[in-house]
């Protein structure tokens, strides 16, 4: 009896945390087909924790809050670029130059944060898609100000950004003025890995700002309005303010996230660095074994390991399997775009398990 007990536990372990699991799984595979060292692979998995995680951990407020997955995390990314170009034009360098860029997008983050909140308050229900949709737009008004207004209407004449016809900004800007200014603030090597602490510190910080969120008033009307918005209303919580409220945090964070993130780049594509980042940030938050309905900080650690790990050895992967490095590079377009969809799916299946188990414990 107690064999059959232990048994389904097991059992109902694995189906409820069966996306990592499998990505698990396919990791393991990838590092030993890909031949890595060791030693390269954990260096570079602690690199792309260090400019992607603050990222996907901005993810996780909209979601307890009944939101979904925030693809709107670009409109944030924005407005941290805003702040990057500002230093730019400014000629700010070092921590300095990466403080101010992060004061410089706040009100601007704040704005859009806002404004994609009074949006997804209209299409309750379809969060996901208006977001989605309301990123694409973002980036159309982005290109717009960025490519016509920047020298006509917006007075910068500095010639390393500015195109050669004085309208416009360049593609690419050169970020050398900030570029590791955090990752090298507070920098160990243990045993051959290299540990930006300054950032983990960063990290570790908006964990707790996270974790402490969620167990005040405000973060048990976050969880009320999770579990059902109607309920909630009828409980006397004010709905639509706090959404708003976490929309704009979520936001606030994607511009922080996007400026840690470009920092340790050195490059920003004025008009592309943005694009990706609601995708990648979405993906590795499900791969962790969030759903859109539940995460956690432990989902987005998990979830930024095993998705940037499969980035990492795929396309040695791909060359030692198949003779071609092309193929890996593929599948890494494959994963990153194809993850959602899987991820998705093996969620709502886990919500069909769980209402048939629902349904027998009633019966």
């Amino acid at each position: 009896m107690n064999k059959n007990h232990f048994s389904s536990k097991i059992l109902r372990f694995i189906k409820n945390n069966s996306v990592p699991f499998l990505f698990l799984i396919i990791c393991i595979g990838g590092v030993i087909a890909s031949k890595l060292s060791i030693n390269y692979i954990l260096n570079e998995i602690v690199n792309r924790l260090d400019r992607n995680l603050f990222l996907v951990l901005s993810l996780i407020i909209p979601v307890v809050a009944g939101m979904g997955l925030n693809f709107a995390l670009v409109v944030g990314a924005m407005a941290g670029q805003i702040g990057l170009i500002a230093i730019k034009v400014l000629n700010v360098k070092g921590i300095a130059g990466l403080f101010l860029a992060a004061l410089i997008s706040i009100p601007f983050a704040l704005l859009f944060g806002y404004g994609t909140g009074k949006i997804l308050n209209k299409t309750k229900g379809k969060e996901m898609i208006t977001s989605l949709i309301l990123g694409f737009f973002a980036m159309g008004l982005y290109q717009l100000v960025f490519l016509l207004f920047v020298g006509t209407i917006i007075p910068i004449k500095n010639p390393e950004i500015i195109l050669p016809g004085g309208v416009g900004l360049k593609n690419a800007i050169d970020l050398k003025i900030i570029q590791y200014a955090l990752d090298d603030l507070l920098k160990v090597k243990i045993m051959g890995v290299n540990l930006p602490l300054a950032s983990f510190i960063l990290i570790g910080l908006l964990c707790l700002f996270t974790r402490f969120i969620l167990k005040t008033k405000l973060g048990q009307d976050f969880r009320a309005l999770g579990q059902d918005m109607h309920v909630a209303e009828v409980a006397g919580i004010d709905v639509d303010r706090t959404r708003l409220i976490a929309i704009t945090i979520s936001t606030l964070l994607a511009a922080w996230g996007q400026i840690i993130f470009l920092q340790n780049i050195g490059t920003l594509q004025t008009y592309s660095s943005h694009e990706q980042v609601g995708m990648f940030a979405v993906a590795a938050i499900l791969v962790g074994g969030a759903t859109v309905t539940r995460a956690t900080i432990g989902n987005a650690i998990l979830g930024t390991i095993l998705f940037h790990t499969l980035f990492i050895v795929s396309p040695n992967a791909g060359k030692n399997l198949f003779g071609d490095p092309q193929i890996g590079e593929f599948f890494r377009s494959f994963v990153a775009y194809g993850v959602i969809a899987v991820s998705l799916v093996l969620h709502a299946m886990q919500k069909h398990f769980k209402a048939d188990e629902e349904m027998e414990t009633a019966e």
